[in-house]
Formats: structure tokens, C-alpha cells, sequence
């Protein structure tokens, strides 16, 4: 361990892993809630084309992945609320053209190689140059400030799009907002996941939570841990068996899963007799101001289990 610490590199790819770990899961948590778990893949697929860009005009591959990302998502959100195409469609659309895009423009770079390219799919801890370091550490501020300052907000949203829409939410703005929050999550993750691989660190970690946790902060926080827990040994772990970073941390991350699925059925069975005794225990998220003069016979979109399922 000592030996690892003492290369520059590592100690990046350990910090960068530690961003990664907590801005992943900490919007993943509301694409769960939509049922849009592949949009991650989506975006991965879109962020191809902005490497090529990258490649091609010989700058930075991340901020221009960024840029293509977030209009990608922007225009996906668009289709999905204003358009009559379903929003599997147009996160299909995304899924192809960006592949296919990105792989011409790589194809056509002469600076891009088979392994700068396996690299991005992938994710490699010899890539997080210090340059990339202080990209990651300012986008994943931003997503992080984001995701927990507006926890409440963005979680009516995901719930119920009309009863935010009625009680004030700006639904539309939060929409497009948490769209370009994981176009921005997903080019942080690049470099240590894998553009391939980076949707499975959004979600893996929230659903892993979701087996031991009843709130909705509960599982955010829990999901944040695990993500953090995972990118640190699964990068610790490629650099002791010579392995790409992304693979590690997602196995990892579903073998966490699978232990906390076997442990959930006996925690399932306990909370169902205290909640025979007890009454239903209700999700700790508050709605903005604006539902507080709320008649107490109305239904919220908190009032339930939430993501704890």
C-alpha cells in the first residue's frame, strides 16, 4: 500500500476515484427513481463523439466530451417532454449515433491510437493526468452542490411531474437540470470507469442501497459510501492485478449487490412484523414551501416508502 501511494499517479486516480464514487451515485439515486437507469449509458455512448471532437482538434477530450454530452442531454429531454417520441427512443438515438459517431471520428485522428481509445471505453488509472484532476474535482463540485442542494426538489420531481408542477416546482428547469447533472457525471467518470461502464457506478450502488435502506436520504447517503467504497478498491485492485479500473469497480460493486440482496430478506421480514405492529413508516423527504399549506388528506409524493423499497 505504501508503494502504491508513492506514485503521482496513483494518488490521482485514488482522489479522482473518491469524486467519482460520490457524484456517480448521487445522481444516479434520481434516474433510478425515473426509471431511466440506462440513460448513463446513453450519455457514455454520446460522450464517444466528444473524444473524437477531441482527438480531431487536438484539445481536451473531457471538456469537449462535456460540452457534446450536455447538449445531448438537453436535446433528449427536450424530445422526451415536448416531442410525441417515447423517451426510449430518443435515449436509443443517443445510444447509436454518438457510438457511431465517436468511433468515425477516432478512426480519422491520427493522434488517437487502439489503446487512447480503450482507455476512454474503459477507464485507466494512468490517465488521470493532474490537468484531469482539477477537471473532475470543479465538475463533480458542481454536481454534488446540484444533487444535494436541491435534494428536495429534484426528488417531487422524480415522484410526480404534475403534483410538483402544481405545487410550484419549476418542473421543466429541474428536468433539463438533472439531465446535464449526468451528462456532467458521466464525463467525470470517464477516466476511471469507462464510458462503457460508468451508468452501472450511477446505479448499481443506489439499488444495493436500496436493499437495507427505508428513507430517501438514508439511500443517498448509503449509496455515496458504497460508491466511494468501491472506486477506492477497484482502482487499488487494478493497479494490483494490472487490470483496467472500470471493470473492477462495477464488479465489485454488484458483488456488494448480491451480498446486501441475501441480507435483505430477513431485515424484509422483521420490518414487516414492526410495521404490522406499528404503522407504516413514511419517507423523510419534504416537499418545497409550496406544498406546506397542503390539505392533510392529500396524498404527497413522499408520503410511502420512496426509493426504499
Amino acid at each position: 500500500m505504501t508503494e502504491m501511494l508513492s506514485y503521482d499517479f496513483m494518488q490521482r486516480a485514488l482522489l479522482a476515484a473518491v469524486l467519482v464514487g460520490i457524484t456517480a451515485p448521487a445522481v444516479g439515486i434520481y434516474l433510478v427513481q425515473r426509471r431511466q437507469a440506462l440513460m448513463g449509458d446513453g450519455m457514455g455512448h454520446v460522450a464517444m463523439t466528444g473524444v473524437g471532437l477531441g482527438f480531431i482538434f487536438q484539445t481536451s477530450p473531457v471538456w469537449m466530451a462535456v460540452l457534446v454530452c450536455v447538449l445531448g442531454a438537453v436535446t433528449m429531454e427536450l424530445v422526451r417532454s415536448r416531442g410525441n417520441q417515447r423517451g426510449d427512443i430518443a435515449l436509443a438515438m443517443l445510444f447509436y449515433g454518438g457510438m457511431a459517431c465517436g468511433k468515425l471520428l477516432v478512426s480519422m485522428s491520427a493522434q488517437a491510437g487502439a489503446g487512447s481509445l480503450e482507455s476512454y471505453l474503459w477507464g485507466s488509472i494512468l490517465t488521470v493526468a493532474p490537468a484531469d484532476l482539477a477537471t473532475i474535482a470543479v465538475l463533480g463540485a458542481v454536481v454534488i452542490a446540484v444533487t444535494v442542494g436541491l435534494r428536495r426538489q429534484l426528488f417531487a420531481i422524480c415522484q410526480d411531474e404534475d403534483f410538483a408542477r402544481v405545487t410550484g416546482v419549476p418542473v421543466r428547469t429541474l428536468n433539463l437540470l438533472l439531465a446535464v447533472m449526468a451528462a456532467v457525471t458521466v464525463t467525470v467518470a470517464m477516466r476511471v470507469v469507462g464510458l462503457l461502464l460508468v451508468s452501472a457506478l450511477m446505479v448499481v450502488p443506489v439499488v444495493a442501497a436500496q436493499q437495507l435502506t427505508r428513507s430517501f436520504a438514508a439511500t443517498q447517503a448509503a449509496s455515496i459510501a458504497l460508491g466511494v467504497v468501491v472506486s477506492l478498491a477497484g482502482v487499488t485492485g487494478s493497479y494490483q492485478l494490472d487490470v483496467p479500473s472500470g471493470p473492477a469497480i462495477v464488479l465489485l460493486a454488484i458483488a456488494v449487490f448480491a451480498v446486501f440482496s441475501l441480507l435483505a430478506a430477513p431485515l424484509a421480514r422483521r420490518r414487516h412484523r414492526g410495521a404490522g405492529e406499528h404503522g407504516p413508516k413514511v419517507c423523510d423527504v419534504e416537499l418545497p414551501e409550496q406544498a406546506a399549506s397542503e390539505p392533510s388528506g392529500t396524498t404527497t409524493p413522499e408520503r410511502g416508502a420512496g426509493l426504499a423499497q
